[in-house]
């Protein structure tokens, strides 16, 4: 689904992202975590194509990403923001169907539709879709932004810290159910995250980084029994994250 073949990211002196290179299949969930500049989010920003790489090359289903491409495959992807990224002078329907009415690949019916499945899919009250952002909670803010990452279907969704701002029980609520979403309809997955128990929760991929680099991929078990270097093992007791079997 995703090549990553050496791409790097510096502003002016400063090299925010290392040359990276990592494969993501079809139907994997990908979590990439670590301390905040550690890169994560420009890695992320960078498969999605909103910043280019300066050196490098992204490959989204065999081809490679160019300024020329890249506004079409952003298309084929979904993205949610930390704070949902929505619109505060559209209702929460209106935010979901935004590209879907810019693009007019989709009737009103066929609109209305799937707003109303995506609805059910991510148990948004339905009273809420014709609410606007400021009179929803910050959980069915975020269930909008998942329904408008979704609304045209991509195989790909990429998720920047999507429950970093919500309260524990919301935040429980919400990762339970969106586990359910992402292993029903089989979508490759890159979620970004600063806590290691989410990562876990999530999935058994798990990319740790630091000062622009991936210092290590694999389980929470491979981080807690494999340490790669003294980073991972500060990381993990840092967070408090108990031993695994």
């Amino acid at each position: 689904m995703l090549e990553v073949d050496n791409v790097s990211k510096s502003y002016g002196s400063l090299q925010v992202l290392e040359p990276t290179t990592l494969d993501i299949d079809a139907g994997q969930t990908v979590v990439l975590i670590g301390p905040s500049g550690c890169g994560k989010s420009t890695l992320l920003r960078i498969l999605i194509g909103l910043i280019p790489p300066d050196d490098g090359s992204v490959r989204f289903r065999g081809e490679t990403m160019t300024p020329e491409n890249v506004l079409e495959m952003r298309h084929a992807m979904g993205y949610v923001l930390q704070d949902g990224g929505l619109f505060p002078h559209l209702t929460a329907e209106d935010n979901v169907t935004l590209l879907a009415r810019y693009l007019g690949d989709m009737d009103e019916a066929a609109r209305r539709q799937r707003v109303l499945d995506l609805a059910e899919l991510t148990k948004l009250p339905s009273e809420a879709l014709n609410r606007y952002p400021n009179q929803i909670s910050g959980g069915q803010r975020q269930r909008v932004a998942i329904m408008r990452a979704l609304m045209l279907d991509p195989p790909l969704l990429l998720l920047d810290e999507p429950m970093g701002a919500l309260d524990p029980l919301v935040r429980y609520d919400l990762q339970e159910d969106l586990k359910q979403i992402f292993r029903e309809l089989k979508k490759t997955v890159v979620l970004v995250t600063h806590d290691m128990g989410e990562a876990g929760f999530f999935g058994e991929d798990v990319m740790l980084m630091a000062d622009g680099r991936i210092v290590q991929r694999g389980s929470l078990n491979d981080f807690h029994q494999r340490p790669a270097e003294e980073f991972v093992t500060r990381f993990i007791t840092a967070q408090r994250i108990p031993q695994l079997s």
